[in-house]
């Protein structure tokens, strides 16, 4: 009878099982092909066959991307705008975002709908303004103009994310230490930030990604000054650089992935909820 229920509930979820191994193959593929190109040999590459299994490795194509013209300037400048514009939108999120879970004021309610509309409003509907106040303001072919840029499109996510976390941490603890004699400041330093990690790290690793992997803006503001351009933007004319080297090109994409997948695999065991669960007894 056991041996029955355990097979009959393994037929159950085979298909989504298989539904699922299916999905992470379709998934990783991409990012296996591309890392396995950068480290094959050209004459590998260039097969007419595909191979998925290199017979050797080679560190060539990496050491054609670190050499390339403006690598080192162009990773310089999109570490600077990315961790600005996180670092930035978390410091003014974090405040609007304990005045909306912790006070009442008029007109709260309608800047929280403001937020969510900025939230999931398209990027791309903003690309022609942001150029014309960009182009008004003289702030063309200026990295800060990408930094607020990137500050705007972060905002509206850490806000709701931080008011989703603050809203979840009991205020009694924050009562609790004004009793013992903190003021309201210290009470949010002492009690309430160090729960607010968990927020913070998520909110900030979203953020990264999406400023570190942004395009549109970046090609579009950085016209005339060739060395302010970001690395994604690079990578776009990349191949014209090596002509037909995909090795390189898929070298450099991988070099580009790497900051999010060590920044991930730093914060990932971090990121979690559930941290005040049981903090304030019955």
């Amino acid at each position: 009878m056991r041996a029955s229920s355990v097979r009959s509930r393994f037929l159950r979820r085979l298909p989504l099982n298989a539904t699922a191994l299916v999905v992470f193959a379709l998934s990783i593929f991409p990012v296996y092909w591309m890392v396995l190109t950068a480290f094959k040999p050209t004459e590998d590459i260039t097969a007419d066959t595909p191979i998925f299994l290199p017979t050797h490795l080679t560190f060539d194509h990496f050491t054609k991307a670190v050499q390339a013209d403006g690598f080192w300037t162009f990773w310089r400048n999109s570490l600077t705008v990315t961790l600005c514009g996180v670092l930035l939108a978390l410091v003014v999120a974090l405040g609007a975002a304990f005045a909306v879970a912790r006070m009442k004021w008029r007109g709260r309610r309608s800047f929280i709908l403001m937020v969510f509309i900025a939230q999931v409003a398209p990027w791309e509907a903003m690309l022609i303004p942001m150029y014309l106040i960009a182009r008004d303001t003289g702030m063309l072919d200026k990295l800060s103009m990408l930094t607020l840029i990137y500050f705007m499109i972060t905002l509206p996510f850490t806000v709701v994310t931080l008011r989703s976390f603050l809203t979840a941490i009991p205020v009694e603890l924050e009562e609790a230490a004004q009793v013992d004699g903190c003021t309201r400041t210290q009470a949010f330093r002492r009690v309430t930030l160090p729960l607010l990690a968990p927020g913070l790290l998520s909110t900030s690793l979203f953020g990264f990604i999406t400023a570190w992997n942004e395009f549109a803006f970046a090609n579009m503001l950085i016209i005339k000054n060739q060395d302010d351009r970001t690395l994604p933007v690079w990578l776009s004319s990349f191949s014209n650089v090596f002509g037909t080297d995909w090795g390189a090109t898929m070298a450099a994409s991988t070099l580009f992935a790497l900051p999010v997948l060590i920044l991930f695999l730093v914060l990932q065991r971090r990121v979690s909820t559930g941290m005040t669960g049981g903090a304030v007894k019955g």
